[in-house]
């Protein structure tokens, strides 16, 4: 009787053991495509934008109609060549620089640079014109040269300096289709600013986003949709001149959504250039904010107010069901998806979450001892929200200026400040000090509004944008028309 109920104990704290796996296994939320088939059925049966199931079976009859297989991309040749092109390119020694004050590039977070069109080391200009990077010597201000022009396959958008290494990143200069659009890094040796030396490049097969370096390690953001070839997704890329394809297990997914796009994060240690590492996560993304230790991807969705089975009992019974199709909108919320920066082991998911409302660029989003400040323009106004290191909401400020829309935002320190717009520019003023009881504490209505918000210190902020003169008109019925007269201005508050 004892050895029985040992053998009972036993089996009941392994059946315990293997539902806790089994548990923690489920709510795993972020999956690794196994097969190439699964990954074709991603590009096949997306849930992006799908209908509620009361509308798919109600609209089932009339779905013959509307068949998106019969779609035809077409996605053209792909040609690579590793031509450069250098201008004035008489050798000569560098001459060593001597340390001078000189301005940067205007970054959003401490020790994250960030790319730009034009990039400067206090003794050379770096910059983009047309299809050319030009290096310019401005040591002598009164003999001013060029060193050399650089062209090379694709159109330059941006650059960046780490050290003696200068950072290009391109687009395809032969788009036919938007989906043809590739991002290109060429990353160059600049010790000889006359004659700069292509170390390492590479070729992504999605549009380009943005680009970050932190601490010697460059990140380059793109993102699209998934590219089908003679049935098979495309995952190639070009490191080097050599076609590579990302690995299977380097594409994740988010347990419960399938989406035929995806966002790429490719990593390369600019102190070493070694093989690039390249991550896919099958999902969009319409904003980014990277800290020196997380990134931040926002998608904006738009959730369908959906249709209920009571709906069929009201007084227009099905009819009225109809009237709940026809009327119905889409509200938009934003996903938010957190990845960690690991200096040794990459990028790795964090945690995700759902929030209503919408961002409107990088500078509405900020990360202070590891807890990210949001703000979001949705249906009952802007608001500010403060979520912890796993996205859990811990307070949020009250929603001001119903009805009108978010044009800028910006976080310094324990504050925040917003800019909402219909007829005047109210700049709001937030206290965040209190995390879990963040307040509205001032606001200034000025005509026209701001759509860029400057620190200038910690007690002035700049705020560019447009200034408005408003004319009211009636329409015929007496309602208010609102066009407005508008010119550039600078506030300085």
């Amino acid at each position: 009787m004892k050895k029985l109920k040992q053998v009972l104990l036993l089996t009941l704290v392994v059946i315990i053991i293997l539902s806790l796996t089994i548990i923690k296994s489920a709510n795993t939320e972020l999956k690794t495509i196994k097969s190439e088939r699964e990954l074709y059925n991603f590009y096949n049966n997306s849930d992006e934008y799908s209908p509620s199931l009361i509308k798919k079976i109600l609209l089932l009859p009339f779905s013959i109609f509307f068949n998106d297989n019969n779609i035809i991309y077409s996605y053209g040749e792909r040609k690579y060549t590793n031509e450069v092109i250098i201008e004035d390119s008489t050798v000569a020694p560098e001459e060593s620089s001597a340390t001078k004050d000189y301005s940067t590039t205007n970054i959003q977070v401490d020790n994250v640079d960030e790319a730009d069109i034009i990039k400067t080391d206090g003794d050379y200009i770096y910059s983009i014109s047309g299809k050319e990077v030009i290096i310019t010597n401005v040591k002598d201000s009164e003999n001013i040269t060029i060193e050399s022009r650089i062209s090379k396959k694709g159109i330059p958008n941006d650059l960046l300096l780490y050290k003696d290494k200068l950072i290009v990143i391109s687009s395809n200069d032969n788009v036919s289709y938007y989906m043809d659009d590739h991002t290109i890094v060429y990353i160059y040796d600049i010790k000889n600013k006359k004659k700069p030396t292509l170390l390492k490049s590479y070729e992504l097969y999605e549009p380009y986003y943005t680009t970050r370096c932190i601490d010697g390690k460059l990140y380059v953001f793109s993102s699209g949709y998934l590219h089908e070839e003679n049935n098979k997704i495309v995952r190639e890329y070009i490191e080097d001149y050599a076609v590579k394809n990302i690995p299977l297990n380097d594409i994740k997914y988010l347990k419960d959504h399938k989406s035929n796009m995806q966002t790429l994060i490719a990593e390369v240690d600019l102190n070493k250039l070694n093989d690039i590492n390249i991550t896919s996560f099958l999902t969009d993304m319409s904003n980014a904010y990277i800290s020196e230790n997380n990134v931040y991807l926002v998608k904006e969705i738009y959730y369908e107010d959906d249709v209920s089975i009571k709906d069929l009992f009201g007084l227009k019974g099905v009819f009225g069901l109809f009237d709940k199709i026809e009327n119905s909108y889409y509200q938009p919320k934003s996903e938010i998806y957190k990845f960690k920066i690991d200096s040794k082991k990459g990028i790795k998911y964090s945690s995700k979450t759902t929030t209503e409302g919408t961002t409107i660029n990088q500078y509405s989003l900020d990360e202070k001892n590891n807890h990210l400040r949001i703000a979001l323009d949705g249906e009952e106004g802007t608001r500010v929200e403060i979520r912890d290191k796993n996205l859990k909401l811990i307070g949020k400020t009250p929603s001001v200026a119903k009805g009108e829309n978010m044009k800028a935002s910006r976080f310094m320190g324990d504050k925040a400040y917003l800019v909402t717009y219909q007829n005047t520019d109210p700049l709001f003023v937030l206290d965040l000090s209190n995390e879990k009881n963040p307040k509205v504490v001032g606001e200034l209505k000025i005509p026209g509004y701001s759509e860029y918000l400057h620190p200038y210190d910690e007690n002035h902020l700049i705020g560019i944008g447009i200034d408005t003169e408003e004319i009211i008109n009636k329409d015929s019925q007496g309602k208010v028309i609102f066009p407005r007269k508008s010119n550039f201005n600078i506030s300085y508050n």
